[in-house]
């Protein structure tokens, strides 16, 4: 059966290193290590995140990453890691899905599968995150 949860999350830290840029003007590499801070379904007060980025203009990108959480998922204790995958357009706002890597729940969370959403509009602190996820 599948279980439906939603909260809120925020970044507690963003350091970002641009790696190349292509020489004609064009994409730029980056790399982000990131903690976030999630309540709600998921409270795990301090994530470690972190992505590959592609600016493909100065207000568009793709970026891909993989955080682990660690808390507790509708009061079940343990972690497991999402791989998500973003992109963003001229408003800033990056449009994110998401889904448990399998075989890497621990604890009360062993066996989880899930994917979920969130849209991280510029300026917001609080993002909000929907996850859908069995157990």
């Amino acid at each position: 059966m599948t279980t439906h949860t939603t909260g809120h999350f925020t970044y507690a830290d963003w350091k970002e290193t641009a790696l190349e840029e292509a020489q004609d003007g064009g994409a730029k590499l980056a790399q982000a290590a990131v903690t976030n801070a999630f309540s709600g379904g998921i409270e795990a007060p301090r994530t470690s995140c972190n992505y590959a980025i592609t600016y493909l203009s100065e207000k568009t990108g793709v970026c891909c990453g993989y955080e682990l959480l660690t808390g507790t998922l509708d009061g079940r204790a343990g972690s497991f890691v999402v791989l998500q995958h973003g992109s963003w357009g001229e408003d800033s706002t990056v449009h994110c899905t998401f889904e448990v890597v399998p075989g890497s729940g621990t604890g009360e969370l062993t066996g989880l599968t899930g994917s979920g959403t969130f849209a991280a509009v510029r300026g917001e602190t609080e993002i909000p995150y929907s996850f859908d996820y069995t157990l």
